[in-house]
């Protein structure tokens, strides 16, 4: 009956310690979040509230902050992550995917461009601008061309080289007149002048006419008169000298006494007309991209992305460190968690932790039933003695 009696006390007393030690353990458990708020008695603070780490959360923030920025979220960590030959190589196809797809296989004409960039009716602007600056140019041609002597208006290379020419022109003026003069139709005219010169003098007229023959030889012997006064060196240096002379005198001559009467109105007209119909900016503009840039997809693939994508990895590379630096995770994450309500950090640990805190509790239950049935054995033993 004894030896029963010790039994049940042995297993009260394990009951005991081990409700007590599972209770002590889940209470201090609880006791980590819980309370969330200091609980008073009037103005004096229960002790132990609030709960452990509702107490501590600033620094808990700053730990956690400090812990991100020096262990996870460190350039490191970027560079061997997100810097890598291979990222570049996706950012690269990604980028010319995009460019491709937006860009230079999209319908979108040049003038859908300019609309979704807020420039609309650029090319009625753009003529108005290039026939405003081109009737401007008209006008300055024109009153630099009209004011001065032609000595003053043509250039100095322009004015020697027309000069030079002037042997040129005196030889083909004169190859022109002996073929004239040698040909019907310059006999044609030799004959008609003699027999103007005849008829006009009248008896005299007549009497000459008997006295060289009929004025069909008087054509040939003043036809071979002409052909030799035309092959004549004094006649070359005569013609030179005359055109010497007037390009002379031409050279010192107003430009605009020499353009009286030139209709400029008609002719900067007809260049503005001409212009306007070369230029057809709505036609120009009514096209895609890929129409005048037919391989811009595979050069911008050969020449720009892979820059573009190798400056930005080197920028990003050297200005990591200096842009976490400013983007202050640590602050970041500290603002965050201090503004986590102590419920959400509550579930946010227990949610992570919620079986090792179950163990906690059992182990905590099992030690107190160990401490109890080890008490109960010293009891048995005092108790014999």
């Amino acid at each position: 009956m004894k030896r029963l009696d010790f039994l049940w006390t042995l297993l009260f007393m394990a009951f005991i310690g081990a409700l007590i030690g599972g209770f002590t353990n889940h209470l201090a458990i609880k006791m980590l979040f819980r309370p969330h708020e200091a609980k008073y008695i009037g103005k004096w603070r229960l002790p132990f509230t609030p709960g452990l780490i509702p107490k501590r959360r600033d620094e808990l923030a700053r730990q956690l902050g400090k812990t991100v920025t020096n262990y996870l979220l460190t350039p490191e960590t970027f560079r061997k992550k997100l810097l890598t030959p291979d990222m570049e190589k996706k950012a690269e196809h990604f980028l010319q995917q995009k460019i491709e797809e937006h860009v230079f296989h999209s319908d979108k004409t040049l003038h859908d461009w300019l609309n979704a960039a807020g420039a609309t009716n650029v090319a009625g602007k753009a003529e108005q601008k290039v026939l405003e600056v081109l009737d401007k140019q008209l006008h300055a041609v024109r009153t630099k061309l009209t004011n001065g002597t032609v000595e003053e208006v043509l250039p100095e290379s322009w004015r020697a080289g027309a000069e030079e020419r002037i042997p040129t022109m005196t030889t083909y003026i004169l190859d022109r007149a002996e073929n004239y003069c040698a040909s019907d139709e310059g006999k044609a005219m030799f004959r008609k002048l003699i027999d103007d010169f005849l008829a006009s003098k009248g008896t005299l007229g007549g009497m000459m006419s008997m006295f060289f023959g009929e004025s069909e030889s008087l054509v040939g012997k003043v036809q071979r008169e002409a052909l030799k006064f035309v092959a004549a060196p004094g006649t070359f240096e005569l013609v030179n000298k005359m055109l010497t002379n007037e390009w002379t005198k031409l050279q010192k001559r107003p430009v605009e006494e020499l353009l009286a009467g030139f209709d400029w109105d008609g002719l900067f007209g007809s260049v503005k007309l001409y212009a306007q119909q070369e230029l057809a900016l709505d036609a120009r503009l009514d096209k895609s991209i890929h129409d005048y840039w037919p391989e811009g997809a595979e050069w911008t693939a050969n020449n720009v992305t892979p820059t573009l994508i190798r400056f930005a990895f080197i920028q990003a590379e050297e200005q990591m460190e200096k842009s976490l630096r400013k983007l202050k995770l640590d602050d970041m994450v500290r603002e965050q968690v201090d503004t986590f309500p102590v419920a959400v950090l509550e579930d946010l640990v227990l949610g992570i932790s919620k079986r090792e805190f179950k163990m906690i509790t059992v182990l905590g239950a099992l030690l107190g039933g160990l401490i109890g049935i080890v008490q109960g054995l010293i009891v048995f033993a005092t108790n014999l003695s």
